[in-house]
């Protein structure tokens, strides 16, 4: 069992981030350099919101949408609007119609059941409802970052990203735990192959 309290458990509370999670997205803005000043990014799974605030540090004068089944605090910059919703529920596109984001981020993780094959299934299937979203919404040359659980789904996932990324990525932040599964894949420049 981890330590709750860990060092970037605490890290966040000191500097004001709303979860650890936002240095994992620091480190991959550092390492690959997602954001623009004036992209428009959409943040699924945004709550907390920790990704929320360091995606409204990078992008000033572009759009920023997050997307939660849960109850997020607003973030207090005029860019960033917040959506309640289940990415699953279709009416949700009618939000994006009129959009063509830059930077789709995906930070979706299942409600664990302690079921290994099971969990890594759920992160799977998160991923995939995450990339029908980047098919219709990702403009060209876009970015998409997406954490998986590395089960048995995974290579099929990544393999299927290189045919509509031409630099797919795989990226374990120093700030996840190790115990933890979980793995970014960053894809860049997309080309709608559809």
């Amino acid at each position: 069992m981890f330590k709750r309290k860990d060092f970037f458990y605490k890290k966040a509370k000191n500097e004001g981030y709303r979860s650890r999670a936002a240095y994992k997205l620091l480190e991959i803005q550092k390492n690959f350099k997602i954001f623009k000043n004036n992209s428009n990014v959409l943040d699924l799974g945004c709550a907390p919101g920790g990704w929320l605030q360091v995606t409204s540090k990078f992008v000033k004068n572009g759009k920023i949408i997050g997307v939660d089944l849960l109850d997020v605090e607003p973030v207090n910059i005029n860019n960033v609007k917040i959506i309640k919703d289940d990415i699953f529920n279709e009416e949700i596109e009618k939000e994006f119609e009129n959009n063509k984001f830059d930077l789709i981020l995906s930070d979706m993780a299942p409600n664990l059941s302690g079921i290994k094959h099971a969990d890594y299934f759920k992160s799977y299937e998160l991923c995939l409802k995450a990339f029908s979203i980047v098919e219709k919404f990702l403009a060209p040359n876009g970015s998409f970052v997406v954490k998986i659980f590395r089960g048995k789904e995974f290579d099929d996932f990544r393999k299927n990203l290189n045919k509509y990324f031409s630099k797919v990525k795989i990226f374990k932040p120093h700030s996840s735990r190790d115990s933890s599964a979980e793995i970014y894949i960053v894809a860049k420049n997309f080309k709608n192959i559809c």
